[in-house]
């Protein structure tokens, strides 16, 4: 059945990625709506043979529309969601501003499409490094069992949205020439080089004390381990994770070390991983290749490859996975949400 479509965001990274896969998938629209800040509208976008005209967002925007796909800013999906559930339409949110709403259905349509059916008017998207984890790991659990993960992340500037990825090839080229670069976007030097997330970190001050994390980490790092819980609805695979930005332009990459609940092989594990959905396998271990984020960029699948024996503990078990940020950790998974609904 055509639905008549929003997107909130639709000038971002994300809102972009949107447009080119629900043309890809084919999904069924009756009409397109396209919404974004005062600023932008007035613009036209290029869709399927058509030049669509980005309207201003308000609270009357929702009118008529069944489904809002919503990647704007937690700010804006706090304001302006409600309206649109009040008007009728279910809201696929890839914001952080509800995930972690007890009422509001936290999905991986790999990983828990049935939790979809519980939603209010909004589904929250989850954050992308947890969805490029989750998505190779599930499978994993489901067969074998998984008591704990240490998740070391390295991710893209698409993380920090598109100004970010334009100042990264700028301040890159800056510096290959030898140039001075005033960045506005990320804090820190980020051409040739890294530094751990630079999410909301909880150094333990009063004025930190409202942040979810707890003191020690960023904000990035706890929400892999508490959207984990919910999206599992049990607390059963404890997660430790440390969030690395890296000056790559999309695709995140994540180092997994995963204790399973009793023996294995990697002989089990990759053919568990072979025959999972959103998982592919890309490794030549004669020539020492194994997935890059190059490989994945524009992809749909997590990428997945050198699957070993850690030799330290038990049961242990590294393995090295790669995911289109913008994709499969954004807009892809709120297109297969919508698909389902």
């Amino acid at each position: 059945m055509s639905r008549n479509v929003a997107i909130v965001g639709a000038t971002g990274a994300v809102g972009q990625e949107l447009l080119s896969i629900l043309a890809e998938r084919k999904f069924p629209m009756k009409s397109l709506k396209l919404l974004a800040s005062k600023r932008s509208a007035g613009k036209s976008v290029h869709f399927m043979g058509k030049d669509l005209v980005i309207e201003e967002l308000t609270h009357d925007s929702f009118q008529g529309v069944d489904l809002v796909l919503s990647s704007a800013g937690g700010s804006i999906s706090k304001e302006f969601m409600p309206s649109a559930v009040k008007a009728g339409a279910v809201v696929v949110d890839n914001t952080s501003y509800f995930r972690m709403d007890p009422t509001v259905p936290l999905v991986i349509p790999e990983v828990n499409p049935q939790a979809i059916k519980g939603h209010k008017g909004i589904i929250a998207n989850p954050n992308c490094s947890t969805i490029i984890m989750l998505v190779p790991l599930y499978p994993l659990h489901k067969a074998i069992g998984i008591k704990r993960v240490q998740a070391c992340t390295y991710q893209a500037a698409s993380g920090a949205g598109a100004q970010a990825m334009e100042e990264l090839r700028l301040e890159s080229v800056a510096v290959a020439n030898g140039e001075s670069f005033e960045r506005t976007v990320i804090p820190y030097p980020y051409a040739f080089n890294l530094f751990p997330h630079n999410a909301p970190y909880n150094d333990g001050s009063e004025a930190k004390a409202k942040l979810h994390a707890p003191v020690g980490y960023c904000e990035e790092e706890w929400k892999m381990v508490a959207e984990t819980e919910k999206i599992l609805a049990d607390s059963v695979i404890k997660v430790n994770a440390t969030c690395v930005r890296v000056p790559v332009l999309r695709a995140h990459s994540e180092a997994l070390n995963i204790e399973f609940a009793r023996p294995t092989t990697t002989e089990e594990i990759y053919a568990i991983l072979s025959k999972a959905a959103g998982v592919q396998i890309l490794e030549e271990p004669s020539k020492n290749r194994w997935p890059m984020p190059i490989d994945a960029s524009g992809k749909d699948p997590v990428l997945v490859g050198r699957v070993r024996k850690d030799l330290s503990r038990e049961n242990t078990f590294d393995m090295w996975v790669v995911g289109d940020q913008i994709r499969k950790g954004a807009a892809l998974n709120a297109v297969q949400i919508a698909e389902i609904l």
